[in-house]
Formats: structure tokens, sequence, C-alpha cells
């Protein structure tokens, strides 16, 4: 079972998110199913636990409640700029949706899909059912940083982030057995994603392609 594997390869990047993702559309699947780690999201500058639900707002925003031994470190940095926090903040919501839909085992959890759209819904739907079909979640603290993010002409915004997975793993539900991997170069993955603000004011994920053993996002 691989963490986050490359969801999806019809990707445009602009020049601010200067980065070069020759191995974007490759697919993860050439690895060992269980020997890769796994985590999720959640704001601010040190790990903080993910116990603590967000509350809903006028928008329908989902509560969002993880395992307590589900803990992210956010090393985005606030812009100052309105629309470019409310597209980190959202891209961020995603990923802690995903690892809630993991963790409940729900592969149609609206939590998730409230924050994405069109493929990038639908890769993360299969995605989860992996997790499903090997009766596992995560388990961990995954840290988030070196993001870069330009609001384009159309509406949309382009988003560049890595993800280290070194703290993070898979946990099996039958056992409650945590499969502690050992670090590697493949335990620094960056992603390349595309949002747009839909009609709710939410910025939801439409595409999203990653690749393991970035130079960008090394140690």
């Amino acid at each position: 079972m691989t963490r986050r594997p490359t969801l999806l390869a019809a990707l445009t990047l602009t020049a601010a998110a200067a980065l070069t993702l020759s191995a974007c559309g490759s697919d993860d699947s050439s690895k060992s199913k269980d020997d890769d780690k796994i985590a999720g999201a959640e704001t601010g500058e040190k790990a903080s636990p993910s116990t603590t639900p967000n509350e809903p707002d006028p928008t329908g925003r989902p509560k969002i409640d993880l395992p307590s031994d589900v803990t992210y470190e956010f090393a985005w940095k606030k812009t100052g700029d309105a629309r470019k926090d409310a597209v980190l903040h959202d891209a961020e919501q995603r990923i802690r949706a995903v690892d809630m839909a993991i963790a409940k085992q729900a592969p149609l959890d609206k939590a998730y899909r409230f924050y994405s759209e069109g493929a990038a819904a639908a890769e993360s739907q299969k995605y989860i059912q992996e997790f499903v079909d090997h009766k596992a979640r995560t388990t961990g603290l995954t840290r988030y940083y070196n993001e870069s993010l330009t609001l384009k002409g159309d509406g949309t915004a382009a988003l560049v982030y890595c993800e280290d997975q070194s703290k993070a793993f898979n946990k099996f539900l039958k056992t409650g057995k945590t499969d502690v991997t050992p670090v590697t170069k493949d335990s620094y993955v960056v992603y390349a994603g595309t949002l747009r603000k839909n009609d709710k004011g939410v910025w939801v994920t439409e595409r999203l392609i990653s690749q393991r053993g970035s130079a960008k996002c090394q140690p």
C-alpha cells in the first residue's frame, strides 16, 4: 500500500511554481505496497493533535475529527493576502479530510468531497479505498513545507508543496500494529495542485500530482 500516490498527471504549473516534475505522471505502484509511509494535516508551526474538530460555518464546512495519534506540522507561512491564505487553509482542510475518511474507512465521506471535485475527488476515493481494502489507516506526524502558491488570471490557484512522511506510518486495524519503516529519500514527496473557488466560496482541489524523492523536498 502506498502513501499518497500520484493522483493525477494532468496539471499545468505556472512559472512562479518553478519546479521540474518530470516523473509526476509515474505511479508509486512499483514499490512494495506495505513499504511507504502515511499521514495528513493541521495548522500551526508546531505539530498539534487533530482531536479538536472544526465547527461548521455558514458555508457548510464539515467538522473534521481525527484520531489523536494523527498529527501534523504545517510550516506554510501566512502570506498576508486574504485570497492566498484562504487557498492554503482549504488545501490543508482537504488533506485532513482525506485522512479522516481513511480513519473512518469511508471512501465516499462527504468531508473530503467538500474540498475536492472532479478528477481529484475521484482519485481520492480510489486512494481511500486502498486503505479500506488493506484495513489500515494513517498514524504519526506529517510535516508540510516549502509551499509555493500562485493565483492565476483564470481564477484558479497553483499550489506546490512538500510532505515529510518520515514520522508517519501505516497502522493496521485488525492487529493495531504500526508498520514503522526506515526513512529514505522517498519519505519526502512534492505535490502540485490546481484549486478553484467554487460557488460556496471554498477553494476546491481539482487536480493533484505527486513525485516521491524530489530534490526540492529533501532535508
